[in-house]
């Protein structure tokens, strides 16, 4: 039987479904094929020039092109999307038909890209996230794309999650926090990201020379056999200028190009900005409410050169393709002081005293990293040349300060709301998780560090990494931090010890 007080459920009309669906800007039917041609310039290059004028390659040359165009104008064809109080959906596929939703109020972020071909066509293309870290590749939705302006207040409507406003002003400015100053091009050199530009360029400038038949390798080992063939002294002085040369070039290519026009700002609705990028540019947006902290993170060689990153600890960025960055390689003292602005603090809590943790962590951390390479450096004297056992014992030595160095960073501290742990050699990472951000602990303890008093303490929550770990602490003082910090999470389980002040387990 049916109830007659129930309401009786809304009639369907057709027209429901065909209401408020739009396109895609229609000049995504020349930037779509130019930003995937621009992609596959050194095949079609590699195809057209270096093909010796068969007829062949030319042949697949134009299939590309015209698969390409064609791709696109199906795409722009079968691509619809509309927003209403509820959810923002996209439907898409000719053969295949798919149809998306995400509910606005799950909305986590809403990043906008512009590759070469939308900045030449004022467009921007909108990722819609919702943070799932579940299932990667089904976090929101892409909207590929639409007019800059149209953008921008897409961004702010999803963001604010009220209702659409077609005359609302998106152009209100926000307060600047940082920008990039071109003094800090200084610490390029000093990252990775050098060698892995130069080792990416080497993978496609090969592959294609592959594909056209070109053999690149025959130089490179004749200039081998050369430098074998040269004593020591001059050959590898040679090898590592080479090494440091290209890697210093990449690496300030790298920087230009993913961080120029860098500029982090508060805006009015209450979101984290960072805007960056010279071919394609970059907006991403953090909301304040979703922040839980901060963290510094050094890799060695840019502490060296007093630099550091400054990154989110925030929910809602998902797995791939999002971005925890609020500042890119700088300045130790301007990485500190972002992170005092973004989490409106007159000093960031990055910068509190840590409390050391014991001797014991410091012998775990010589043992483990000298035996290796003393175990090697014995092997290489027994049984090869003298040369690669003092290569070994040179390496013996750094891996002995890094050991060290490891203790050195390794420190706790609770300020101001936040729990601080440091921890790391190769890279340094010193987090700031607020105290509400906190959903559980995890203690754990190996075989020898229970020999040696000590444990492992992490923080877990739903934010950034998912856990920060306060590594190889005193076992009473790491469960004393833990209580100290959430009371009402782990006091219930521990037992006061009276005489010391201090908790144990129960």
């Amino acid at each position: 039987m049916t109830d007659p007080n129930l309401p009786a459920a809304p009639e369907y009309r057709e027209d429901d479904d065909r209401a408020g669906w739009h396109r895609l800007d229609v000049r995504m039917l020349v930037v779509r094929p130019l930003n995937e041609l621009l992609g596959l310039i050194p095949l079609l290059v590699g195809l057209l020039v270096l093909g010796n004028g068969d007829v062949w390659r030319t042949v697949v040359s134009g299939v590309v092109i015209a698969a390409v165009v064609l791709f696109g104008l199906l795409h722009w064809l079968t691509t619809r999307y509309r927003i209403t109080d509820e959810q923002v959906e996209l439907r898409t596929g000719l053969l295949v038909r798919k149809r998306l939703a995400v509910p606005r109020d799950r909305i986590r972020s809403v990043d906008l890209t512009a590759k070469p071909g939308h900045r030449l066509f004022g467009l921007s293309a909108i990722k819609v996230g919702t943070g799932r870290q579940d299932k990667p590749g089904e976090d929101g939705l892409t909207l590929d794309a639409v007019t800059s302006a149209e953008a921008e207040r897409l961004r702010l409507l999803l963001l604010e999650r009220r209702a659409p406003d077609t005359t609302a002003d998106t152009a209100v400015a926000g307060t600047t926090l940082s920008t990039l100053d071109k003094r800090w091009l200084r610490f390029a050199p000093l990252t990775l990201s050098g060698l892995v530009a130069v080792g990416a360029l080497a993978g496609v400038v090969f592959n294609a020379a592959r594909d056209v038949d070109v053999d690149l390798m025959k130089p490179l080992t004749d200039a081998a056999i050369r430098l074998a063939h040269e004593p020591a002294t001059t050959s590898v002085p040679l090898i590592a200028g080479a090494v440091v040369t290209l890697s210093t070039i990449g690496s300030l290519v790298f920087y230009v190009v993913q961080y120029w026009n860098f500029r982090l700002t508060r805006e009015p609705d209450r979101t984290i900005r960072v805007r960056r990028g010279l071919v394609t540019t970059r907006s991403v947006s953090i909301s304040e409410d979703r922040l839980r902290g901060v963290e510094i993170r050094e890799p060695l060689m840019l502490r060296w050169g007093r630099g550091a990153r400054t990154a989110a600890v925030t929910t809602g960025l998902g797995t791939k393709g999002a971005s925890d960055l609020l500042l890119p390689p700088a300045p130790a003292p301007e990485a500190h002081r972002v992170a005092a602005e973004v989490l409106r603090a007159e000093r960031s809590p990055t910068e509190a005293p840590l409390s050391p943790h014991p001797t014991a962590a410091l012998r775990r951390r010589m043992v483990r990293a000298l035996v290796p390479p003393v175990i090697l450096t014995g092997v290489l004297a027994w049984s090869a040349p003298s040369w690669t056992w003092q290569a070994a014992l040179a390496l013996t030595a750094f891996c002995a300060y890094l050991g060290w160095d490891r203790y050195r960073a390794l420190g706790h501290a609770l300020s101001d709301g936040y729990l601080v742990t440091r921890s790391g050699s190769l890279l340094r990472e010193t987090a700031a998780l607020h105290q509400s951000g906190v959903i559980g602990w995890r203690i754990r303890r190996s075989y020898f560090q229970r020999r040696a008093g000590l444990a492992t303490i992490s923080a877990t929550t739903a934010a950034g990494d998912g856990e920060y770990h306060v590594v190889d602490v005193a076992e009473r003082d790491g469960l004393t931090f833990a209580a100290t910090a959430v009371p009402d999470l782990l006091r219930p389980f521990l037992i006061e010890d009276d005489q010391n002040d201090q908790a144990t387990p129960e």
